[in-house]
């Protein structure tokens, strides 16, 4: 019969091995608030439009938008009037990466990199805006229209 330390160890060691794969138990999507500044005061209303890999999502600021994580940056864009921004969040790869480098032998880090899971952004993207004719007069690329759809 295993003694009290031996229990703890492997309990310890099987809750590390499941923690290792994020696909497993972190979820694909993350939930982010927006909040846009100019001239170091928080500014309302403003659109913004957030796209990766992954999808396209449009929120008005402040407020929270959830995003399908990718291992690709977040593309932020905001406009409104005679102000904008323009931006890219880089996703960083969070705690489940040393759990599938040693517990899967790496299997697991690559699914994780396909599905995003492994990554997460920011908990809060605060946008600095700017003043004057857009992003299209400073080199940002420009998005495609979205296009629109009717819902009933």
């Amino acid at each position: 019969m295993p003694s009290g330390l031996s229990r703890i160890a492997s309990a310890a060691l099987c809750a590390a091995a499941l923690g290792g794969c994020a696909t497993l138990f972190d979820s694909t999507e993350q939930s982010v608030l927006v909040q846009t500044v100019l001239d170091h005061q928080q500014v309302s209303a403003i659109g913004c439009v957030l796209s990766n890999d992954r999808g396209r999502w449009f929120v008005t600021s402040p407020g929270r938008v959830t995003v399908r994580k990718s291992t690709q940056p977040l593309v932020v864009d905001c406009r409104r009037e005679d102000v904008w921004a323009y931006d890219q969040i880089e996703a960083r790869q969070n705690a489940s990466r040393w759990g599938n480098i040693i517990f899967t032998l790496g299997a697991g880090q690559i699914v994780d990199k396909q599905t995003g899971a492994g990554f997460d952004l920011p908990s809060t993207l605060t946008v600095v805006l700017q003043r004057g004719e857009g992003a299209a007069a400073r080199g940002a690329p420009q998005q495609q229209p979205m296009p629109t759809s009717s819902i009933y």
